[in-house]
């Protein structure tokens, strides 16, 4: 559990630096995005933890797809667990593959809506403020919103435990081992559930939410994180040399 969060943890970390332009969103245009040489490398590769699917509710002109992108480096990361790479190799891809199977799970990880007051995108919800009906000051938003569906980041590991056994009764299908799938699936479900209008109307809000938006986007997440971890499962059982 420690493991897969180590991908957002060298976020903060002093000894590791971003890439690439934006903040360290946009990878860099040259061989150093789609490296995978180990703990050697202390690029934070921020880019590797989404694909940005543009669509529009309003015929903007759409974006192109980043690359790399979670998508491709999944596939990287699978091809050397079931190869006789290095073990050292392997540990740095199977930490980087706990992370992103959860990331591509999470519709925002997943999408990018352009409209015509966010011709660029909305960076997969980040750039839309998004807060309950009670939030005054409301400085959230809409991609946090639904990256904390199921707790924050802060909870502790016994509370996390707590959480996963409540989950151990959500059934979903788990069989499908195949990354663009998920993709699809994400992309499907932030278009029908996560911009669901209302609360979510095109711009950068800010937009307040009822109950009925949380209970639906929590039921969403729980499906999804669920679907992941026996999907993630899978991958190690089978495909782990």
């Amino acid at each position: 559990m420690l493991a897969s969060t180590w991908a957002d943890q060298i976020k903060g970390d002093s000894s590791y630096h971003d890439d690439g332009t934006d903040g360290g969103n946009t990878p860099p245009a040259d061989s150093t995005a789609t490296a995978n040489t180990g703990y050697s490398d202390k690029a934070r590769h921020k880019y590797w933890h989404f694909i940005d699917v543009p669509f529009s509710p309003d015929n903007t002109t759409l974006g192109l797809v980043p690359y790399p992108n979670v998508e491709t480096e999944t596939a990287v990361f699978r091809q050397t667990l079931s190869s006789s790479a290095a073990l050292k190799l392997k540990s740095y891809d199977v930490v980087w593959l706990l992370h992103l199977v959860g990331d591509i799970h999470q519709p925002l990880h997943c999408t990018s809506r352009f409209t015509s007051s966010e011709p660029h995108g909305d960076s997969g919800g980040n750039a839309v403020k998004f807060c309950s009906t009670t939030d005054q000051s409301c400085t959230g938003n809409l991609h946090s919103f639904w990256d904390n569906l199921l707790g924050p980041s802060s909870a502790t590991p016994q509370q996390v435990a707590v959480v996963a056994a409540a989950l151990a009764a959500v059934t979903v299908s788990n069989d499908d081992l195949d990354v663009h799938t998920w993709v699809d699936e994400s992309f499907a479900l932030a278009q029908s559930v996560t911009y669901a209008n209302p609360p979510v109307g095109n711009g950068a809000g800010p937009f307040r939410y009822d109950q009925s938006y949380a209970d639906s986007a929590k039921g969403v997440a729980e499906k999804r994180v669920v679907q992941a971890g026996l999907r993630l499962a899978n991958i190690l059982n089978t495909e782990i040399q």
